[in-house]
């Protein structure tokens, strides 16, 4: 693994270079599509990318837990989490690229 980053800069570039818009309309691009699926997202909706995955909303319960250092139990409060599912398709895809790298 490289442990190295994908940036917002460097997904407008990708878009710059594959569909051949502006710089400026690349990361326009970019933008509205990210804050499509943040709007998406925090409205409870589900969001589905094809050969990718899904991202969802789940609503976690309160429960007690304990702090590491002094053992005392804390109450965690209810919370929302974002949940992401990778397609089969990713899934394989990761698979056969760490088989190529160990192998």
């Amino acid at each position: 693994m490289t442990g190295s980053t994908v940036t917002r800069l460097q997904l407008g570039e990708a878009v710059y270079q594959e569909v051949g818009l502006s710089r400026n309309e690349s990361a326009e691009l970019l933008e509205a599509v990210l804050n499509r699926i943040s709007d998406a997202l925090a409205n409870g909706e589900t969001v589905k990318i094809s050969s990718f995955g899904s991202f969802s909303i789940r609503q976690k319960g309160q429960r007690i837990g304990r702090n590491p250092k002094t053992g005392e139990e804390v109450p965690i409060h209810p919370r929302k989490v974002l949940v992401f599912r990778p397609s089969q398709v990713l899934k394989s895809r990761i698979n056969e690229n760490s088989r190529l790298e160990t192998g």
